[in-house]
């Protein structure tokens, strides 16, 4: 991912969804379990069109879907032999997962698959050591993590098997117990796969999530896929969400991809199979500041010119011989200065609305060593007032 950082989509979708509260919500309520997985009964999302989806995701310059196999509640969104709790015993009663992967194959979109470690449903589910165990079966003293891995292997076996080619591959909730077998048969069905360091082994890529924000802001040292969900509630779809706001998701997203991460940002379908309006128009939003940066968050190198940004803070990088400066918090004037630089520009120009800037080498009053103006590389008519919803990107050509 580093140095081949990409910008994705989470989905987080179950039978959860139709409760319109969170995808915890069996354990967030305290629901009765009987009453909870009843629900699995009035899950028919026949409004479920995984092309839209797709293409949704691609127009805010997505380029995979890392979707939710099986949350915590045990329930499994796709045509598994090992479980009757199951997307395949609703009244919908289709593979969603495999109508997915034929969408995403057919546009073009990498998979990604989650599935949780947890599992409330399974009788051996219950594991002592890890966390997120508030609704895992434990009467009669079950308690068999031999048993419930050697579930979860075949299991995984059918999602890396059934699907076609699978991106990464995204456990959640570290165990706490090591198992590398399982990491190897993964890369044994899926050549060429990362794995994220929340399952039963190391893994490739470390996963922070929501509010993350690293002391000093340098590039990443190990592949790195941050996320967050576009609402502070919940991953999954829940009615009257508290949404995010468009300048806090895509500060996020450029903080993390100029440090070379990659980023899922994560929506949730509701009951009906369908990413409704209020969630789609905040992918579109996002998006919309995403490609206006014309992959200059993908596939770059740190630049390590020491320029001494005068008054503002960025993470620079370099891409096809141009550097860019990633204002993630914004700046305080209309201008920037830049007390060092390899040479005079032959552009500048302002990725948010990609016009040219101008740059002139200046002595700057107020900036002064000894009581004397020092000279800087002054870039000038940043519309500062007009981009206060979005981080602030400029690129120079020398």
């Amino acid at each position: 991912m580093t140095h081949e950082n990409k910008f994705g989509m989470f989905i987080h979708w179950g039978f959860y969804a139709v409760t319109g509260v969170q995808e915890q919500v069996y354990a967030r309520m305290d629901l009765p379990r009987e009453e909870y997985e009843a629900l699995m009964h009035k899950f028919d999302p026949v409004k479920y069109d995984p092309e839209k989806w797709v293409l949704l995701a691609k127009e805010a310059g997505m380029k995979y879907i890392c979707f939710t196999t099986k949350h915590h509640d045990g329930f499994c969104m796709w045509d598994t032999k090992e479980t009757d709790y199951s997307i395949m015993h609703t009244p919908y009663g289709k593979d969603v997962l495999k109508m997915l992967a034929d969408a995403c194959q057919k546009h073009g979109m990498l998979l990604s698959l989650y599935y949780s470690c947890p599992d409330w449903h399974h009788p051996y589910g219950y594991n002592p050591a890890s966390t997120h165990q508030w609704k895992a079966v434990t009467e009669n003293g079950s308690i068999d993590t031999v048993a419930y891995r050697e579930y979860v292997r075949r299991q995984v076996r059918e999602l890396l098997t059934g699907y076609g080619p699978i991106y990464t591959f995204f456990w959640d909730i570290p165990p706490k117990i090591k198992d590398p077998s399982l990491n190897e048969m993964i890369r044994e069905l899926q050549p060429g796969i990362f794995i994220n360091d929340r399952g039963y082994d190391v893994g490739d890529f470390s996963t922070p999530e929501r509010e993350y924000k690293a002391a000093e802001e340098e590039r990443f040292t190990r592949m790195t896929e941050a996320c967050n969900s576009v609402g502070e509630q919940s991953w999954g779809y829940r009615a009257n969400e508290d949404f995010y706001s468009l300048r806090h998701l895509t500060t996020s997203i450029d903080r993390i991809m100029a440090m070379g991460g990659s980023y899922l940002l994560n929506v949730g379908p509701d009951g009906l199979g369908e990413i409704t309006e209020d969630y789609a128009a905040r992918i579109r939003r996002v998006g919309d500041w995403y490609n206006r940066m014309e992959g200059c968050l993908e596939c770059h190198e740190p630049d390590d010119f020491n320029y001494k940004i005068k008054a503002n803070k960025a993470i620079v990088t370099k891409k096809n011989g141009k550097s860019y400066f990633h204002f993630v918090d914004g700046i305080r004037s209309s201008s920037v200065a830049l007390q060092f630089f390899p040479t005079l520009p032959k552009s500048v120009r302002l990725m948010n609305t990609g016009k040219p800037l101008s740059a002139a080498i200046d002595k700057l009053p107020e900036y002064a060593s000894n009581g004397r103006a020092q000279k800087f590389l002054h870039i000038t008519g940043i519309p500062v007032d007009d981009l206060s919803n979005e981080p602030i990107v400029i690129e120079i050509e020398w």
